[in-house]
């Protein structure tokens, strides 16, 4: 029996060594390296170039190659790019377990940006869907710079006439987040009713939208400087968070769609009908290692003890759904709301701004 303690405390202490060099593995950061001179040969083009991990204080825009598009790919001259809460997590690689894909001391990808609007250039000789001078939105990595190559029948649509570049650049992830969390995992139907908690911010806002354009009650959770601007975005009620909690209250709902983490999944499945379905979308970053991740595990850890559905989401940005987007935003039904606008210069102070967490709506770059 003895032997067996022993075994056992060896094997834990083990396991602790191992966590506890992991850590320190992985919290290990570079010294930014200095920006490498371009080949002779090489066009150059404005991009926005993080060389080590950190605070916006490591961003730097920078002269690099220009894409050359690949047999597939089309090549798009950015006109404006906005800035996603999963920009500042690459900057600054946390939570540190995102290092084992994005670069262990220093990041794999350099260039910052996913969500794009602009015009076609070039276009790879199998390309059959869009030419040069196309208007056109999207997503693709390292979209904070002059051109951005795309490949065909990705996240890439052409831009609907009645919305400007700016507009169309916000769409990428945060709407494509909002409406998979909707339709795909809390499985929304005409007469539902749902929740919104986070409705004010980039998700948030383009959610209170496809939500009513998908028939739903909605209930949009805010605070107070917030209300009106989520009422006017087709919210049925307001719960100002700052005078009222909505998981003590008498209401249930059919869908619960959380954006903000404030609350644990438990105290969320209160304010749920008892067959509801609650979709955590993020949370609290707070955990250096683990961030938002830390939430997705709650809900997946209380999932098989409820009744309700929980499901944790983490969006796929893929062209059918930004068609569907498109038709909405063709419509009227679905308009982008923008909060600040930055020069490309300045991308550093948009990161800056959005990592607050005070973001109304979304942060564009405008890079012409």
């Amino acid at each position: 029996m003895k032997r067996r303690y022993k075994v056992l405390g060896s094997i834990a202490g083990l396991l602790g060594l191992a966590i506890a060099v992991g850590a320190v593995v992985l919290s290990y950061e570079s010294d930014c390296e200095p920006a490498p001179t371009l080949a002779a040969d090489a066009l150059p083009m404005r991009a926005v170039v993080a060389r080590c991990y950190g605070s916006p204080d490591v961003l730097r825009v920078e002269d690099v190659a220009k894409p050359q598009p690949g047999d597939d790919q089309v090549l798009v001259k950015v006109h404006a790019a906005s800035a996603n809460p999963l920009d500042w997590h690459e900057m600054r690689g946390k939570p540190y377990l995102m290092r084992l894909s994005s670069g262990i001391g220093t990041p794999h990808e350099l260039r910052l940006g996913v969500d794009f609007a602009g015009t076609v250039e070039a276009v790879g000789t199998n390309v059959t869907r869009f030419k040069p001078g196309d208007a056109v939105f999207g997503g693709a990595g390292g979209a904070f710079a002059d051109y951005v190559a795309v490949t065909e029948g990705r996240a890439l649509a052409l831009k609907p006439d009645n919305i400007d570049f700016e507009q169309a650049a916000t769409v990428g992830i945060a709407a494509t987040t909002a409406l998979q969390a909707l339709r795909d995992k809390g499985k929304l139907l005409p007469g539902q009713s749902v929740l919104i908690n986070g409705a004010s911010g980039g998700v948030g806002t383009f959610a209170v939208q496809i939500a009513k354009a998908l028939g739903a009650e909605v209930t949009a959770v805010s605070s107070t400087r917030n209300v009106e601007l989520v009422r006017s975005l087709g919210a049925d009620h307001v719960i100002d968070y700052t005078q009222q909690d909505f998981t003590r209250g008498a209401v249930r709902y059919d869908l619960i769609v959380d954006m903000v983490g404030n609350h644990g999944p438990l105290d969320l499945r209160r304010a749920l009908a008892p067959q509801g379905t609650l979709v955590v979308v993020g949370g609290q970053d707070s955990d250096p290692f683990l961030g938002p991740i830390m939430g997705f595990l709650k809900a997946v850890a209380v999932a098989p003890f409820v009744e309700q559905t929980i499901e944790p989401m983490m969006a796929s940005l893929n062209e059918a759904d930004l068609l569907t987007l498109r038709e909405w935003l063709a419509s009227g039904k679905l308009k982008p709301v923008i909060d600040r606008r930055y020069p490309l210069a300045e991308a550093a102070e948009a990161i800056r701004y959005l990592e607050e967490g005070r973001a109304r709506g979304k942060v564009v770059i405008t890079v012409l």
